[in-house]
């Protein structure tokens, strides 16, 4: 199966909707390679970024949900190579 390479941006401005979040990207650990999560007391609101290698419509779909998320905004940067999974 081909994977790419991508990064979600995530912004959260609801500090309520965090539990949820966490839930939804851990449904999807195993294809995260990492995460970095940056606080901005100044504006209140939280910056993450997450390094994942799915195939595409599994990125697309976390990157779905965690926009449906109240107070949560999330944006994709996708690799320009697929890479075949190795077994």
């Amino acid at each position: 199966m081909k994977t790419r390479v991508a990064l979600i941006s995530i912004i959260v401005e609801n500090f309520e909707s965090v539990e949820k979040l966490n839930s939804v990207l851990h449904d999807y650990g195993e294809h995260i390679i990492g995460r970095m999560g940056i606080p901005y007391h100044k504006r209140k609101i939280n910056i993450i970024s997450v390094a994942l290698e799915a195939p595409t419509d599994v990125i697309n779909s976390l990157t779905g949900k965690i926009g449906r998320i109240d107070g949560i905004s999330a944006k994709t940067a996708f690799s320009n190579y697929d890479f075949e999974n190795e077994v």
